[in-house]
């Protein structure tokens, strides 16, 4: 074995390939085919999306799993462990069973350089298969298309809200990016978009494989009934077949946070509507996935004398979501307190336009990263925007400590802009 632990692994995979991300599927491919990956025996749902993707990745593995299933789930990126990334039944896969996929990977791979996600992704199919999971849900790291998650065909694919983010591998506009996103769906195999605006491309796209796309406000619906409980509606329109409308009242809200996870639930059900046929769900394993799911980072509130919430928010309708939120609860505190850092790749003006009225004092700091922003680059954004209250610190870690230091008791700080602001916070919180 060419490493003896995870670290090292890592550590290796990152200087191996010239570039970060280097889109595109013939590498990961062929070394997928020379693991005997494809196809996988199992079956498999795709998750793409800009919002809401990682959040509806856990809800179905979460009621899935309730119903008995043994469920492998891929997602990216972790926040403080690797591991988080491969989960297995709903447990962390282990260092050991990393560094044996990885050990594999290195042996076939020959001369082609891998990215540090397509090793995950391979490493994460490798372990799926050698633990005879019932299904897998493969959360998309980015676009949909040329993502190395692509070259595993999805039996159901899901696209959840799409919004403008890495525009400079995906395109400028929802639609470019929607064409993107919805390269993991599969002919003849059926689709689920829970964007309430489903780009026109997405919709072409789908029409032209052609497979079967259900959209929410057109195939499926919900309503919130009151503040504990909601409802769910199939709407049936194939023509020439029978009526399969189907609907469910009084489900309880989902323990993640925020109105926006009704909208990521919504197409969760009709996933798992779709899947029925071969994965049943009771009623009583929805319910119990919808209040036990959790996801750390999505609004996750620290409680203590002064509140502090995280949340990776890192796009403007992530931005948004996150302003409703606190907005919501202004009543109830007293200064609200950012502390924020983001990768210079980000629409970093339009959030902090989004967040600036629900924000008092602004504590910015450069993430643990080469993509990170520049502290000048976080000022001038929120100088141009007229806020004046703002202190600029050395790191996430100083910012977040002196924020704590100076907040009083009924004042909240709120942690966002990026996955590495959110873990190095979660980091000190541990320690």
């Amino acid at each position: 074995m060419r490493f003896t632990t995870l670290d090292q692994w890592l550590d290796w995979q990152t200087s191996l390939h010239p570039r970060e991300i280097e889109l595109g599927l013939d590498r990961c491919r062929i070394v997928a085919q020379r693991l005997n990956l494809l196809p996988p025996p199992y079956f498999i749902i795709t998750i793409a999306g800009t919002n809401g993707k990682g959040s509806s990745t856990v809800l179905l593995d979460t009621i899935l799993s309730t119903a008995g299933y043994r469920v492998g789930r891929y997602t990216s990126p972790h926040l403080l462990r690797y591991n988080e990334r491969i989960c297995i039944a709903g447990q962390e896969v282990t260092d050991e069973q990393l560094c044996g996929a990885f050990n594999a990977i290195e042996i076939v791979r020959d001369n082609i350089s891998l990215t540090f996600f397509e090793f995950s992704t391979l490493a994460a199919m490798l372990i799926f298969q050698a633990n005879q999971i019932d299904l897998a849900l493969l959360e998309v790291g980015l676009g949909g298309r040329l993502d190395a998650v692509n070259i595993f065909d999805a039996d159901v694919a899901l696209v959840t809200a799409i919004d403008i983010d890495h525009v400079d591998w995906l395109g400028p506009d929802r639609e470019s990016i929607g064409l993107e996103k919805a390269g993991i769906l599969r002919p003849y195999h059926p689709a689920v978009c829970s964007d309430t605006h489903p780009p026109q491309s997405l919709i072409n796209y789908a029409h032209q494989l052609p497979t079967a796309l259900y959209c929410l406000g057109q195939h499926f619906t919900y309503q919130q009934l009151d503040n504990t409980s909601w409802s769910w509606q199939y709407h049936s329109v194939i023509p020439d077949q029978p009526d399969n409308s189907f609907s469910y009242t009084q489900l309880p809200f989902p323990q993640l946070l925020g109105d926006f996870q009704l909208q990521n639930a919504a197409g969760v059900l009709m996933v798992l509507e779709l899947i029925k046929g071969s994965f049943p769900c009771s009623l009583l394993a929805l319910q119990q996935g919808l209040v036990q799911a959790s996801l750390p980072g999505r609004f996750q509130i620290l409680a203590g004398e002064t509140m502090r919430i995280l949340d990776v928010a890192h796009n403007p309708l992530g931005a948004q979501v996150l302003n409703k939120l606190l907005l919501h609860q202004q009543l109830s505190y007293g200064k609200t307190y950012a502390v924020v850092g983001m990768l210079k790749d980000k629409d970093i003006a339009s959030v902090f336009k989004m967040m600036q009225n629900a924000i008092d004092h602004w504590y910015v700091a450069p993430l643990n990263t080469p993509r990170s922003a520049t502290v000048p680059q976080l000022l001038d954004y929120l100088v141009a925007l007229g806020i004046t209250s703002i202190r600029h610190y050395p790191s996430i870690t100083i910012a977040y400590n002196q924020a704590c230091l100076t907040a009083q008791a009924g004042d909240r700080i709120v942690v966002f802009g990026s996955f590495y602001s959110v873990a190095e916070v979660l980091r000190l919180e541990q320690e």
